[in-house]
């Protein structure tokens, strides 16, 4: 029994003997880790804080007008279909595509052998009624004809001219020129060939310093538009838009798309008739809003935002998100609808990597 007892007491001194072991290292644990939280606080405490690197641009008013997209088509100042007005055998054709002719350039001569047989047999019945006629007016000077047969001759030699006329007009008229200076479009008429009255025979496009634009809009914004407005018109090319003004809005509306016609014309160099383009068309008046560069913008879950740089209250600049809602951009800067006042400082360059009251340091983009 005395055994037990002892051994019992060895047990609990053993047990004693570790808890306490254990519970010192513990609390030299814990006094090792507060001393390095301490430290490295204070080590934290003498680094400088991280400044970011950005550039900063100042948000500007700008005049602004609202427009409208349509899509327009390219027309030629003159444009024509060329026919030929009276049938016959295709004699000479110039019907090169794509040439350039001037006006009254032989186009297409149709056989006019018959008509210029006819015209010497009339020229020559006319110089046989007229010299009639100046044998009579000798006879009535003498009395020894009537007036009668002097109207009568001159009469006849007015026919003669007329039929003159007539043919030479046939002549002319199978004689087909250029109306005007033009591109000649692609034909299929050959020498030989025999033509029908009206057949189509190529088209004909004017080369004008000008073109003109017709495009439809909305019936609300063809009433506020007036001849002499700007109109900015976008080939397919992606070059920069060509400038057009109005030069009529049509007094008829669609009653199915309720949509009015309007004519531009663009001055200089167009693109080709018939290409579609994009026309930019102004609605409403002007207004003064606020323009930041397009870089500015930051968008994210919570919607568009810009990050404003402010100093704080020791006079280091810091970042600030800044909601704001945004319109249409325009060339490289962006309209912003609410959210900023003309001359506050948004960072542009490197926003990216910016978080709210961050230190910015930075050079003013303009």
């Amino acid at each position: 029994m005395r055994s037990r007892l002892f051994m019992n007491n060895r047990g609990w001194v053993g047990s004693a003997v570790l808890l306490g072991t254990l519970v010192l290292t513990a609390g030299s644990l814990v006094t090792w880790k507060h001393a390095s939280a301490r430290k490295a606080d204070a080590a934290a405490a003498r680094q400088p804080e991280p400044v970011e690197s950005v550039t900063l641009a100042v948000a500007r008013a700008r005049q602004y007008r609202p427009t409208t997209t349509s899509v327009g088509t390219v027309l030629a100042l003159n444009s024509i279909t060329l026919r030929n007005e009276l049938p016959g055998t295709v004699r000479q054709v110039m019907l090169a595509p794509g040439r350039v002719v001037e006006t009254g350039t032989v186009l297409v001569a149709l056989d006019v052998s018959v008509e210029e047989a006819e015209l010497q047999a009339e020229q020559a019945q006319a110089d046989l009624a007229a010299t009639t006629l100046a044998r009579l007016e000798v006879l009535r000077q003498a009395n020894a004809t009537s007036q009668e047969e002097v109207d009568q001759a001159r009469a006849g030699r007015d026919v003669a001219l007329a039929q003159l006329t007539r043919t030479r007009a046939i002549i002319a008229r199978k004689t087909i020129r250029a109306p005007f200076q033009a591109r000649v479009g692609i034909s299929d008429v050959h020498p030989g060939q025999y033509l029908n009255e009206g057949t189509e025979l190529t088209t004909l496009q004017g080369v004008d310093a000008a073109a003109n634009v017709d495009f439809t809009v909305a019936q609300a914004v063809a009433a506020e538009l007036r001849p002499g407005e700007p109109v900015a018109v976008f080939a397919a090319n992606d070059a920069g838009p060509l400038t057009a003004r109005i030069v009529a809005v049509d007094a008829r509306v669609d009653p199915t798309t309720r949509n009015a016609m309007v004519r531009a014309r663009i001055a200089g160099h167009a693109p080709a008739p018939g290409a579609s383009v994009r026309v930019e068309v102004p609605v409403g008046p002007p207004t003064t809003v606020v323009a930041i560069p397009v870089s500015a913008l930051r968008k994210g879950p919570g919607g568009d935002h810009v990050f404003l740089v402010v100093p704080d209250s020791s006079g280091r600049t810091r970042a600030h998100v800044q909601p704001v809602r945004s319109g249409p951009v325009l060339d490289d800067e962006v309209v912003i609808v609410s959210g900023l006042t003309p001359g506050q400082r948004v960072a542009t360059s490197g926003s990216f990597k910016l978080r709210e009251a961050v230190l910015v340091a930075g050079d003013s983009s303009r």
